[in-house]
């Protein structure tokens, strides 16, 4: 293999911590340099990012032109057009559907192969999933918000803590996001066959995480309800709420730390699903 390194990463019990950051970024490198390969796909999703960014945010423009006090939900107009621009770049760095890696696998039997390596599946999967949220900030967040700025006037950050805390909330929404796509692929595991619970995940995401419009549209008690006992508008609404500040600090400070402990719970129920999963195909002779 020559020009090539064909070293595996071996932990060492002397120095555990350092190897495992080392095997976490050579996962996430890798994740990033897969989508890199896919250039014509990344070039044709960032036009349709775009496309779609116009129509959103005239839609949302008019709203705004025709609502009392021109506030809907109490955006302003450049907050709408931030809103849709930036949540459009998001869209695929979020990655809300299109991943069914784990149920394939499962289906087809791979998925014994993932027992036998050295990390835990699930680590297996966020490592390079955080490499292709990093690969997507760049080649697809960052085209459709400066054709956006380009056409809209867009809100600017006023407080010196919001870009920070932005980036935090993405970093986030993408584990949170690894986490329910698991939980989702997951249950082939019992099922067999994924493709109901995805289809479902598939047609509730987009609405339930704040993508087609603002979740403050809604009426206020049915949006705080899908704030606490949901983690969906944690995946798009929360970090799209953080940088046009649609709320005082301290709420902002809250909605990240809600968003925190949600995607902290979904990447435990992930382990603990995962575990049992492994304890059913023992019992079944897999």
């Amino acid at each position: 293999m020559d020009g090539l390194d064909a070293r595996v990463p071996v932990i060492s019990p002397r120095r555990p911590f350092r190897d495992w950051v080392s095997t976490f970024g050579a996962l996430s490198w890798s994740g990033f340099r897969r989508y890199a390969t896919y250039r014509q796909a990344t070039i044709a999703g960032s036009f349709t990012n775009t496309v779609f960014g116009f129509l959103r945010c005239y839609v949302l423009l008019a709203v705004a032109a025709g609502a009392a006090g021109g506030r809907p939900g109490g955006y302003g107009a450049e907050q709408l057009a931030s809103f849709v621009w930036v949540g459009q770049g998001l869209l695929t760095v979020v990655s809300l559907w299109g991943w069914t890696e784990l149920a394939d696998r499962i289906r087809s039997g791979d998925v014994a192969a993932d027992l036998l390596r050295p990390v835990p599946p699930i680590v297996g999967y966020l490592a390079p999933d955080l490499g292709r949220a990093g690969h997507a900030m760049i080649f697809r967040f960052l085209p459709p918000l400066a054709v956006g700025a380009l056409f809209f006037d867009l809100y600017a950050p006023s407080r010196w803590f919001t870009v920070p805390l932005f980036a935090l909330s993405i970093v986030l929404a993408v584990v949170a996001s690894l986490g329910l796509r698991f939980l989702v692929n997951a249950t082939a595991y019992w099922l067999h066959d994924a493709r109901g619970p995805i289809a479902l995940w598939t047609l509730s995401a987009g609405v339930l995480a704040g993508l087609y419009f603002p979740l403050r549209f809604l009426p206020d008690w049915l949006a705080v309800l899908l704030w606490v006992a949901t983690p969906f508008p944690g995946l798009l609404q929360t970090p799209l709420d953080v940088l046009v500040e649609r709320d005082p600090a301290p709420v902002q400070l809250g909605l990240v730390a809600l968003q925190a402990v949600w995607a902290t719970a979904l990447i435990t129920a992930a382990v603990f699903v995962q575990r049992r999963a492994e304890r059913r195909l023992v019992a079944q002779g897999g």
